[in-house]
């Protein structure tokens, strides 16, 4: 047999590259949202106190985060997950998980932190970008390896977590001092978790990935009161339980890689519980 097939013309085959409409949708409005908080981000007038746009930038990154979330799981569970869909999830994530939150921290923070060596605050947010870089590169070399893809956690704390905890402690401390039209001493804040989470991203910390979490999966009562009375708030309350519960999210998810070697494994199985028979996501976080 010939080793590559051909056409009646003669003509060596090309492969098909298959591209899956609804997963990359989902993925597009991830990119889309990191451009639309990259656009609001330098149209921000933060020289007179206004933080409105800078505060739509960080509703689109959150956005971006919901689509994350979505995309992979759509794919997964169609069953048509492809190298292009996770090539494409990293693009995207780099964009609005990588640069926006980096420029978003230079722009609010950074700047002005340093104004008197301004070289200082843009190496800082280049390494958040770098290291988002370095995270989702390994991420997807590891799913081509063999048994790569096989692994329930992730190597190093997730892009989108780490994107969603720099954006929601920074809409915290931007409502908590919006009186005063300036951050004040908080302004250091959103800076130390831009680098912490830099040095978190390209460690050797594993994660749950929740991402094999299906339909057939099942819960405690608590953890079901507790997710409802969740989304009651979020509809009932809006804007302030968003502000006030995101931070402490986030905060939890990346402590709890350094706790989670250390709890029992019914605990454990308990606060990951998922679908045994569900494959990990292969899409790139």
């Amino acid at each position: 047999m010939a080793e590559n097939e051909t056409t009646p013309s003669g003509a060596a085959s090309e492969p098909k590259l298959k591209i899956y409409f609804l997963p990359n949708l989902l993925t597009a409005g991830n990119l889309f949202c990191g451009f639309v908080a990259l656009t609001k981000i330098v149209e921000a007038r933060l020289g007179l106190g206004d933080y409105t746009d800078i505060k739509l930038a960080l509703a689109f990154i959150l956005a971006a985060c919901v689509f994350d979330l979505f995309d992979g799981r759509v794919a997964r569970m169609a069953g048509v997950e492809s190298p292009f869909g996770r090539e494409f999830d990293s693009l995207a994530d780099l964009v609005s998980f990588g640069v926006a939150p980096a420029f978003l921290v230079h722009r609010v923070v950074l700047g002005d932190v340093f104004k008197d060596h301004p070289q200082v605050g843009w190496f800082i947010a280049s390494m958040y970008l770098l290291c988002g870089a370095f995270r989702l590169a390994r991420f997807n070399c590891l799913a081509t390896m063999p048994g790569g893809g096989t692994n329930k956690d992730f190597l190093g704390f997730p892009i989108p977590s780490a994107a969603g905890l720099v954006g929601s402690v920074t809409m915290l401390i931007i409502h908590l001092n919006e009186k005063d039209r300036d951050l004040g001493h908080w302004k250091y804040v959103p800076a130390i978790v831009l680098v912490f989470l830099s040095a978190m991203m390209v460690s050797t910390v594993r994660y749950p990935s929740f991402k094999t979490l299906g339909f057939k999966s099942t819960s405690t009562f608590t953890k079901a009161f507790l997710g409802a009375a969740l989304l009651g708030g979020v509809l009932v309350l809006r804007e302030k339980v968003l502000i006030y519960v995101l931070p402490i999210f986030f905060t939890a998810y990346l402590v709890y890689g350094f706790v989670r070697p250390y709890i029992s494994r019914k605990m454990r199985h308990e606060i990951e519980e998922q679908d045994e028979d569900e494959e990990p996501s292969k899409r790139a976080d």
